[in-house]
């Protein structure tokens, strides 16, 4: 086996697929080189088809062929989790047949034969490797990561039969050491309210976290008396009584709905008082049991460093609250924690753990290049494209966009930011992003109803210098890829009255509780992103064009897509999606558009096809 020590590059291409949010990666001698999700080029949200555009894109970044691929990782061992399915239905007769029956034509198809299947996609003949769900999560986390030796937590809905790991990273290798396996699983369980509160699953369960606040933890003890018993060290068991995953195709059943008073919410009703107490249980609930994990992880391993990844470690809430007990001296959390993680993971997992290379950390700087990793159009490919949509546009020089982008931002404008390489993983982390100013109290609605075209509870995000998050938020700690949440600085708070304090549900939301309203949540929370401009110094020199301008180093920084679509990828999505909304000015590169200049577009125009863009 080719250890990577010749003169000729080992290149691992990493993929994920079939369950949601595929994707694709590439490693050269261990360096990442590109890595995106398959939804952002077909524009299905969560596509989780094989990742052929993905793919195409990491061998373009990558300037390579299909020949140049040394090993293609695939993140599970398909096998294994057809294996835990066939198991599963079969235990439970004759409910479990029916659904076998169902599911068996796809795995036949499709997902069972993944070998044949790589090579039939990609036209590859070298090898292929199968490392385990969670060892892809596990590598996705520890070897980007800036530390030498780590912890490590994996929390997910399930991979093969495992849903929770933890174990130690040192060098080049790790071990996981111990797991909670299916059916029992905290990802499955958050699943199962997010199902219940009307919102979907494996996509919805941000809501789920951003509506907590709204709540009261009314059903906490109801949750841990009949669906969950929580012990000590973090582990748990569930209730299957009242859930219906192992074999229907609903998340939970009428004994569970009977707990909670009635039937699911139907989607796109009114989310009410009741979802808002349910959304609030089930958050204490994870948070309780995710710092019992993380003392217990911390004891056994004895490190004191921790690396997460899995679709729960979007938990940011969670996260932050982990962080904020000192379990551990730092936490490192893979942007692309989820399932598109795994195709990183993967493919670092057979550099370092299969090859057996070195690995250089140095306890400071991870290797994850800002997660910023996806396509990159320069500004000469952004005019070519745009003037076949006839789009007005002006040019200026780099160095005078941030003191621009600042003056409109601070003239209550929402911009559109399309800059350099898009980023890798759920968050917009100021190169696929709408910014607006996060003092105006006015512009989490306009933003929500006007822009995102989403639910009016739903946060948004801050983006600020990272010297100086100590100063408005309680922490300081270095957050780049939006990962923990923390409370606003007490310092910046305003005060609120006894009538305001009384307010329930939605109603909190017509409070102004600091300095920056449109970034403070109605618990005093923020999910703070840390700019320093080592990755993204365009960004870094807005904001600090906005402090010097205002006073305030922080700016509002949401996701540059509307509700049920993937974020923007290529510069004429983003001139679309400018168009569609009531954004006022976008900037692609050194290229600002004014929407008061911009020709109509035709309603509902098949755009791609008319305009024969690629």
């Amino acid at each position: 086996m080719n250890n990577g020590k010749n003169s000729k590059s080992v290149w691992i291409l990493g993929i994920s697929c079939f369950y949601h949010d595929s994707a694709a990666s590439i490693v050269k001698d261990g360096e990442i080189i590109a890595a995106a999700q398959e939804e952002r080029f077909t524009r299905k949200k969560h596509d989780f088809d094989f990742p052929k555009e993905a793919v195409n894109y990491c061998l373009k970044a990558a300037n390579i062929g299909i020949k140049d691929i040394s090993y293609v990782a695939f993140y599970d061992k398909p096998f294994i989790k057809f294996e835990r399915i066939l198991e599963t239905y079969l235990s439970f007769p004759p409910a479990g047949i029916k659904s076998f029956l169902s599911a068996i034509p796809l795995w036949i198809k499709q997902k069972l034969f993944m070998k044949a299947l790589i090579r039939e996609y990609l036209g590859y003949e070298g090898e292929i490797l199968f490392p385990e769900h969670h060892e892809s999560h596990a590598a996705s986390a520890f070897y980007p990561s800036p530390f030498k030796e780590s912890a490590i937590l994996t929390i997910d809905g399930v991979g093969e039969w495992t849903t929770t790991s933890y174990g130690i990273g040192k060098g080049n290798d790790f071990e996981l050491l111990a797991e909670t396996r299916f059916p029992h699983s905290l990802g499955l369980l958050y699943a199962a309210f997010t199902s219940y509160t009307g919102f979907r699953v494996n996509s919805g369960e941000y809501k789920v976290m951003g509506l907590a606040p709204y709540g009261e933890p009314k059903y906490v003890d109801l949750i841990k008396k009949h669906l969950v018993h929580i012990n000590e060290d973090g582990s748990f068991k569930l209730n299957l009584d009242y859930f219906n995953y192992c074999v229907g195709l609903t998340m939970t059943n009428k004994k569970f709905a009977r707990l909670f008073g009635g039937p699911p919410r139907k989607r796109e009703t009114l989310v009410a008082q009741k979802e808002m107490d349910i959304a609030k249980s089930i958050q204490v609930v994870t948070e309780e049991i995710m710092i019992k994990m993380a003392r217990h992880i911390r004891k056994v391993t004895g490190m004191k460093n921790l690396c997460m990844a899995g679709g729960v470690a979007l938990n940011c809430v969670a996260n932050g609250k982990v962080l904020s007990e000192k379990i551990f001296d730092d936490i490192w959390i893979q942007p692309a924690a989820g399932d598109a993680g795994g195709a990183l993971g993967a493919a670092l997992l057979a550099w370092y753990k299969v090859l057996k290379n070195e690995r250089h950390a140095d306890g400071i700087n991870d290797c994850q290049k800002g997660s910023y990793l996806g396509p990159f159009f320069n500004a000469g490919e952004v005019t070519s494209r745009l003037d076949r949509l006839h789009a007005v546009y002006e040019k200026m020089e780099y160095e005078g966009i941030p003191v621009r982008v600042a003056e409109l931002i601070e003239n209550a404008n929402v911009v559109g930011w399309f800059q350099g390489r898009m980023e890798f993983g759920p968050r917009a982390l100021g190169a696929r992003s709408i910014i607006g100013d996060a003092r105006n109290k006015e512009m989490q609605t306009r933003m929500n109803l006007k822009i995102k075209f989403r639910e009016s509870f739903r946060p948004f995000a801050p983006s600020i210098l990272r010297e100086k998050v100590s100063e408005w938020f309680e922490m300081d700690y270095n957050s780049p890829y939006m990962l923990f949440v923390t409370p606003v600085k007490s310092t910046r708070r305003k005060g609120v009255t006894e009538e305001q304090k009384n307010l329930f549900g939605i109603n909190k939301l017509k409070v102004c509780r600091s300095e920056i309203p449109a970034v403070t949540h109605v618990d005093y929370s923020a999910r703070v992103q840390s700019v320093d401009g080592k990755h993204n110094k365009l960004y870094y020199d807005l904001i600090k064009s906005f402090e010097e301008k205002t006073g305030c180093p922080v700016i509002i920084n949401t996701s540059f897509n509307v509700r049920g679509e993937p974020i923007v990828c290529t510069p004429e999505e983003a001139y679309m999606c400018f168009m569609r909304t009531n954004m006022d000015y976008l900037v692609i590169e050194n290229v600002i558009f004014d929407k008061k200049k911009q020709p109509p577009i035709k309603d509902n125009a098949d755009w791609k096809k008319e305009f024969e863009l690629d």
